[in-house]
């Protein structure tokens, strides 16, 4: 059973670099960018707003405060939302993400109140699927005097109990932060998710130094790699040398056996002791340039099956994906026409993707909520509204919704919305007789 991670930090100001981050508008190292289209908002913005730094002000503005809002003061609150990494796997495996989103949102709405959520994004382009959750720390009843404020019994203006204060103090207090790890580990049990141990000595550490952190141990491994290619080309060099050095035991041999040729001769009419002695010497030179060879041989062959399982293993991958492509083709061709629509169902209208899959089954899919059209650049309300796609004459899927293409649809919703306001949406022609 895995750990469930909530973990809040104060910011003061906009948080601009923060949400730089959190919306990709610069990318980080250790984001895999072919999945940042995965990625997803999961809270609509107000009317006007495009950015979580804007959110954060539009709560600002709209929260009834009557205090200035200091400098230094903490305007903002990053939530980070997790799970170890083995059981956000699982999750995302059994298509549980959705749902896991939707209880954490839930969990902060009831915790925190709804309108102080001003943003949540849901990252999957890093190691473990996460939630970057914003909370601005809106709060309302009297504030604390301080103990000096009470010793001086200076007077205070009495204020209703129910005026708006921005104030993290009142929600991060040791006491509610301990009560946020256990009923944030309540709301995640049902997804094999416990508390971290209470009373731990473990530290929390801020965002910026555990993506620090990653960086470096990033470095690490590339500075690892480096040192494992420099071992590689020492091994070689080595090999290189075992080599010549076997050539040179060759030459070495081949004058100690002259030599000893000589040495017998001479040896013969003197009876000098000295042939031994270079006998001696040439065997021990025969054995070391036998060593010598047999180590550059195995050395050889162990870098050649090296490489020869790195190539097998390439080729089998390689062939793998090949296969599975040519069957996709040829057993599912419909499945290459699909992905514009899906890239469309996703990017566009922010469908999930449980609602996706079971549109790609050619089944219809009933929704609730809105619907964003770039013609008109607005969202329109889809209340129980029945989708499914259908194939043109050309063999294109397009999105119909309540029988009719997602574009006549959109325009339909647009001249209900018109007739509404009292603006007619076709001018007659009237007719002139002559």
């Amino acid at each position: 059973m895995g750990y469930a991670v909530l973990h809040m930090e104060k910011t003061s100001g906009t948080d601009a670099a923060m949400s730089a981050h959190i919306e990709r508008t610069i990318k980080p190292k250790n984001a895999d960018e072919s999945r940042t289209h995965l990625n997803r908002e999961l809270i609509t913005f107000p009317d006007g707003v495009e950015s979580r730094t804007q959110a954060i002000q539009h709560r600002l503005d709209t929260a009834g405060l009557t205090r200035k809002i200091g400098n230094n003061q903490v305007r903002a609150i990053r939530v980070l939302l997790t799970g170890t990494h083995e059981n956000m796997e699982h999750i995302a495996n059994e298509d549980r993400l959705d749902e896991w989103c939707s209880d954490n949102l839930k969990y902060l709405a009831d915790t925190f109140g709804r309108e102080n959520i001003v943003s949540a994004v849901l990252h999957m382009d890093e190691q473990t699927p996460h939630i970057h959750a914003t909370l601005v720390p809106i709060v309302k009843g009297e504030r604390k005097r301080k103990k000096k404020e009470e010793q001086v019994r200076k007077r205070y203006r009495k204020k209703p109990t129910e005026t708006a204060r921005l104030c993290a103090d009142d929600i991060m207090t040791r006491a509610k932060l301990k009560s946020y790890q256990d009923t944030y580990a309540q709301a995640m049990s049902g997804y094999g998710l416990q508390r971290g141990i209470d009373g731990s000595e473990a530290k929390h550490i801020t965002t910026r130094q555990y993506y620090r952190d990653l960086m470096q141990q990033t470095e690490q491994l590339q500075t690892d790699i480096a040192q494992l290619q420099d071992r590689k080309e020492t091994a070689q060099e080595e090999l290189r040398q075992v080599k010549k050095e076997v050539q040179t035991e060759k030459l070495k041999e081949a004058a100690t056996t002259a030599a000893t040729n000589i040495a017998e001769s001479v040896g013969s009419l003197f009876g000098s002791n000295k042939v031994k002695t270079l006998e001696k010497q040439n065997v021990t030179l025969q054995n070391r340039i036998i060593e010598l060879e047999e180590d550059a041989q195995r050395k050889e062959e162990r870098h050649i099956k090296q490489m020869r399982e790195m190539k097998s293993a390439y080729e089998q991958q390689n062939s793998k994906l090949s296969e599975f492509v040519d069957f996709v083709k040829r057993y599912f061709p419909y499945v290459e026409k699909l992905m514009p629509t899906i890239k469309f169902l996703r990017d566009t209208l922010n469908f999930g993707d449980a609602a996706i899959r079971k549109l790609c089954t050619f089944k219809d899919v009933s929704i609730r909520g809105e619907l964003y059209s770039r013609e008109f650049n607005r969202h329109f309300k889809a209340d129980g509204a029945v989708c499914s796609l259908k194939q043109d004459t050309e063999g294109k899927f397009e999105l119909n919704i309540d029988g009719v293409s997602h574009v006549s649809w959109f325009r339909r919703k647009k001249d209900e919305f018109m007739e509404t306001l009292g603006i007619p949406t076709r001018i007659q022609n009237r007719g002139i007789n002559l």
